[in-house]
């Protein structure tokens, strides 16, 4: 499922986490070139064809309002935690769509399906049996659970959804169909299965 019309969903925000390590890239995945544009560019794009606020999390790769964890590279719990954090000083206090910036095939369409899906808990797409933690729809309880899991010491995503006292707060949601639309780059050998070409750009705004 690759195509997909945009429209913003209402009471949902989005978070584009760009401040990964890349080191098994070698070089700043966030920075890699798709169809002209970076990588975090070409998400956040997508992100914000649906979503209202959009953020990034992390140094500033795309055009949209940037914070920073503290510390940084620390973990996407952590830069999601500070993401939050800062939604909610804008007053957001729905839903929050989470994605990485690695995911050089994401769609609109995918970003739409999770925003609107009818579950009141946080939706994870299931492809061929894995949980995509940083391309989910994170529930406000999973949001409001955030701060502590990461002073415990939390640093993975999918503790949102391990510490739950209720069962229908984490929807699994089967992505079959998106497989293609929700594959990750994190080596040169995972761009070239996409096949993508890793060429290394700017900034990356337009």
């Amino acid at each position: 499922m690759t195509e997909g019309r945009g429209g913003h969903v209402p009471e949902v925000a989005g978070l584009l986490l760009t401040g990964g390590a890349s080191r098994r890239m070698g070089v700043d995945k966030a920075l890699l070139e798709v169809d002209g544009l970076s990588l975090a560019q070409r998400t956040a794009n997508v992100l914000a064809a649906v979503v209202a606020p959009a953020l990034e999390v992390g140094p500033g790769r795309t055009t949209l309002p940037a914070v920073e964890e503290e510390p940084a590279g620390e973990g996407p719990l952590v830069a999601a935690a500070a993401g939050f954090r800062a939604l909610a000083e804008r007053g957001h206090v729905g839903p929050v769509i989470v994605v990485a910036t690695d995911l050089p095939r994401l769609s609109v369409a995918v970003v739409q399906a999770l925003a609107s899906h009818s579950s009141a808990g946080s939706v994870v797409p299931l492809v061929a049996g894995r949980p995509q933690w940083l391309a989910a729809r994170w529930s406000p309880r999973a949001v409001g659970r955030a701060p502590a899991l990461v002073r415990g010491g939390e640093r993975r995503m999918q503790a949102l959804a391990d510490d739950v006292d209720d069962a229908d707060d984490v929807e699994w949601l089967d992505a079959s169909d998106w497989a293609g639309d929700l594959i990750d780059v994190d080596t040169p050998a995972d761009l070239r299965h996409a096949g993508l070409v890793p060429v290394v750009g700017g900034n990356g705004d337009g």
